[in-house]
């Protein structure tokens, strides 16, 4: 079984990091320091976790969670994707946040070889080219990037049990250059509160599918709104109501259609603000536009919400941006394609990575 970790190319010793006996010996950033007292916690059987939540859809906040809760994830996930002992995983995401963590958590419960960096835009960039990895979690810009920057990278991906991607939807170019894959791509579908992933769906392959799955010890259900109910030992049995909007399926699984708070009242008519970015995300790609965006909404005295589209970068041409709106209307009404671009040098990101469409908002 593995007896050490790699950390920043650092190799730490599990009994050494259990008695946190390297502090004089090794010098430590401060990232690293606190990803070895997450651990140290762990091997010393730390019953409860205290973890912020992403603060991409309301206030962050800190929760505390129970270990045997962390361990019933972490083996649920080993399960799935099938990863054994002695497997590698690549640890890439800010350990401090929980998709980072429970990488940890499942290296630690699985006996898995863990190599962990801080996160990067290009995590595969900055280790060793002749490391080989079976599991790797990633952001969807972190996988376009290592795409973009170091395509030769792409046959150590193939080689992989499988890559999980979460935190932000993925872009239809993105979704489309990973169905020549050979390695099982799967989205994950979950939040602090649920400890990780509770679905996941196939983006590529003979599994490919719209439709999340969930392991038969999760119950899903719908609240009067129609959005996704949760049940299951991540959550003490106690039911949680999510603000996103699903379309319940056979075999426990679910279509996701948006978050019930991304619901806006244009002009009298109900409009999903997913469903545009996914409209603007396929005519860019059409154009051959690249570059990040986000769909919103501004007060107005005669529709009430007036749609609007935030682009990443330097403004688009009047001929481009009226190219683009001619796209939206082969795929949405026009309650639904936006009335205004704007447009931000960057867009900002919340602390996990994904877009921060109100700070975006207040800097727009």
């Amino acid at each position: 079984m593995p007896d050490h970790l790699l950390l920043n190319g650092k190799k730490f010793y599990l009994d050494e990091i259990q008695h946190y006996s390297f502090r004089e010996s090794i010098p430590l950033d401060g990232y690293e320091a606190k990803t070895l007292e997450f651990c140290k916690n762990w091997l010393q059987g730390v019953q409860e976790f205290p973890v912020q939540t992403s603060g991409s859809t309301g206030t962050p906040k800190l929760i505390e969670l129970h270990r045997d809760r962390m361990e019933a994830s972490a083996r649920r996930t080993l399960r799935i994707f099938d990863l054994q002992p002695e497997d590698r995983v690549l640890v890439c995401l800010n350990t401090e946040y929980i998709a980072g963590m429970m990488m940890l958590v499942r290296g630690l419960v699985g006996n898995l070889h863990l190599t962990i960096i801080e996160p990067l835009g290009n995590p595969l960039a900055s280790i060793d080219p002749a490391a080989d990895f079976d599991f790797v979690s990633l952001v969807p810009l972190q996988l376009q990037t290592i795409l973009e920057q170091t395509p030769e990278k792409v046959p150590k991906l193939n080689q992989m049990k499988a890559i999980l991607l979460g935190g932000a939807p993925i872009a239809k170019p993105l979704e489309e250059a990973v169905q020549a894959w050979e390695v099982p791509v799967y989205q994950s579908y979950g939040m602090t509160e649920t400890i990780s992933h509770i679905a996941v769906r196939r983006l590529n392959g003979k599994g490919k599918s719209e439709f999340y799955t969930a392991p038969p010890e999760i119950t899903l259900g719908q609240d009067d709104r129609g959005c996704l109910t949760i049940a299951a030992e991540v959550t003490g049995q106690e039911t949680l109501v999510t603000n996103d909007l699903v379309e319940l399926g056979e075999a426990n699984s679910f279509r996701w259609l948006g978050r019930a708070d991304n619901t806006v009242n244009s002009g009298g008519v109900k409009v999903q603000l997913e469903k545009v970015e996914a409209a603007l995300g396929e005519a860019l790609a059409e154009l051959g536009i690249s570059r990040r965006f986000f769909a919103a909404s501004l007060p107005d005295e005669k529709l009430g919400d007036r749609l609007i589209a935030v682009l990443e970068g330097t403004p688009l041409t009047d001929t481009e941006e009226a190219n683009l709106q001619g796209k939206l209307t082969q795929s949405l009404s026009k309650y639904e394609i936006p009335k205004q671009f704007g447009y931000l040098p960057r867009l900002p990101e919340t602390a996990t990575g994904k877009l921060d469409r109100r700070s975006g908002l207040a800097l727009l």
